[in-house]
């Protein structure tokens, strides 16, 4: 069996931004990893192997492994994905397979308000959700409550 070389690399999204926890894998195996904050990764993957680079929202991109030096790998926006995309408390799920109630808020419903934090520009606009001020005192937090809980 051949001996992995070191690879390592950055990925960022189109603006140069890092993308933290896209998927590293190396094609045919189960030998993966996940970038950090920085959007940097290391893995010890077989010379001349193709690695496939992935991240929700992004599309998937296929570079080939060298430990000769640093890969750059930079991803495009799937647009078409993120629309049937839902981040919900625990996780992220298709649109296709939720079941139960989503409700959206338009950036453009957001920008009619001039409000001075999330929660006072989602007031009201949102069914099942109650936001009120914690007290009466100026800047004091809000409370949030979805479906009275």
């Amino acid at each position: 069996m051949a001996q992995g070389v070191p690879v390592s690399g950055v990925v960022v999204d189109s603006a140069g931004q890092p993308i933290v926890g896209a998927f590293v894998v190396e094609r045919g195996t189960t030998n993966g990893t996940t970038t950090g904050l920085d959007g940097d990764f290391s893995i010890r993957a077989t010379e001349g192997a193709t690695l496939e680079v992935s991240c929700i929202g992004y599309e998937s991109q296929n570079v080939t492994a060298t430990g000769a030096r640093a890969l750059r790998v930079v991803l495009k926006d799937d647009a078409e994905m993120l629309e049937e995309t839902v981040v919900i408390g625990y996780g992220v799920q298709k649109k296709s397979v939720v079941t139960a109630s989503i409700s959206k808020v338009d950036g453009d419903a957001l920008n009619t308000v001039r409000a001075s934090t999330i929660n006072d520009a989602l007031k009201g606009k949102v069914s099942g959700v109650q936001i009120t001020q914690a007290s009466g005192q100026p800047g004091s937090g809000s409370q949030i409550k979805i479906r009275g809980i």
